[in-house]
């Protein structure tokens, strides 16, 4: 925002009908800030949506600056939002002359609208070098550059918990990769999933089964604060089903599907059956075989102990498990199952470390 506004005084939406307007417009009704919806067409079909509407004519209009002073001194506008670029570029300058007191909130559209771009490649670029992993398996040649920011933009679009440190060490041990299956044991909406699909695909690893009962009644961490299953109330997991099928399905090539189980449960089937079948994923068959899996689902000390005993005896040789949340500020459960992990399977460690949060090991 360029300048402070006030709440109580209504903001400018123009053009009002474009979808980043309409984000716009939602996020002001969540915070309570009035404003007006305004657009150049005879009919808009958003203007429904918005409290109040004012018609203002095209910027190439002779017309436009006068129409904009009276609307901006009748409504007392204290700001304009506009996602687009010459609307904006006009504004900018026109302001300055004509309304000085009402500021533009919002950047050039373009610049706002590029930065997760120019954020991917900037992290792409750091990532030139690659990590060096005391592994047994030879490292495949790292992807290029190019893939990596790809990787990063569309990861962080997608909701979710998975930072960048974590992506980071995901792309170097799928590199020191067997070959076989990889299971996600949690996957929300779909956010480390889409990573851990598209770097199977990149490396040729195998295909990906997430499993996640998509319920609250298994969301329940018993944290010791309490904070995280005080949150629980404010998912849709229903909701979250669906984000998951939309973030990943235009990424699958036959080699991703998901089981809507209890991680206990899911483990019997994979255990006897090799197919899993959805309508949005349809059908696809798996080795079974684990060459990554990856534990971050329920954080509580007995649901992930469960989740490593129920699916590590499917592990490949040379197979990663990661164990997300390692260091996890509302409780010990994951910790306390990694260093069991650690410690019952030392002899058949190949490798070893934490990165972000998590805690990654590759097993002989």
């Amino acid at each position: 925002m360029n300048q402070p506004f006030s709440m109580g005084k209504p903001i400018l939406i123009f053009p009002a009908g474009m979808p980043r307007s309409l984000e716009y417009l939602e996020q002001c009704q969540r915070n309570g800030q009035a404003v007006i919806g305004s657009s150049s067409l005879a009919y808009d079909v958003a203007k429904p949506r918005y409290p109040s509407w004012e018609y203002l004519p095209y910027i190439t209009d002779p017309a436009f600056n006068s129409a904009l002073i009276e609307l901006i001194t009748r409504h007392g506008i204290t700001g304009i939002y506009t996602p687009n670029p010459v609307a904006w570029s006009y504004l900018n300058k026109v302001l300055k002359m004509v309304a000085p007191h009402v500021p533009l909130i919002n950047p050039w559209p373009v610049q706002e609208e590029l930065s997760g771009y120019r954020a991917a490649i900037k992290r792409s670029q750091q990532q030139s070098h690659t990590l060096t992993l005391a592994s047994a398996t030879p490292p495949k040649q790292a992807v290029s550059a190019m893939e990596l920011a790809s990787l990063f933009r569309h990861a962080n679009i997608i909701p979710g918990m998975c930072d960048d440190e974590k992506i980071s060490a995901l792309c170097e041990i799928a590199r020191h990769s067997v070959k076989g299956d990889v299971v996600e044991i949690g996957s929300a909406y779909g956010k480390s999933a889409f990573v851990l699909a598209r770097l199977a695909q990149l490396y040729g690893i195998g295909k990906l089964l997430c499993v996640d009962p998509w319920k609250s009644e298994y969301l329940v961490q018993n944290d010791a604060a309490g904070l995280v299953d005080d949150s629980i109330q404010y998912f849709d997991l229903d909701e979250t089903l669906r984000v998951f099928e939309m973030s990943l399905l235009p990424y699958s090539k036959g080699d991703i599907n998901y089981l809507r189980l209890p991680s206990t449960e899911a483990a019997q089937h994979y255990a006897v059956g090799r197919e899993v079948v959805t309508p949005t994923f349809g059908t696809t068959a798996y080795c079974g075989k684990i060459a990554l899996l990856h534990i971050d689902g329920n954080h509580s000390y007995e649901a992930a102990r469960d989740d490593v005993q129920s699916w590590i005896g499917h592990l490949a040789s040379g197979g990663w498990i990661i164990i997300d949340d390692y260091v996890w500020p509302y409780g010990d459960g994951p910790k306390r199952v990694g260093d069991e992990l650690l410690s019952s399977h030392h002899e058949r460690i190949n490798s070893a470390f934490v990165m972000g949060t998590a805690l990654f090991v590759q097993l002989h």
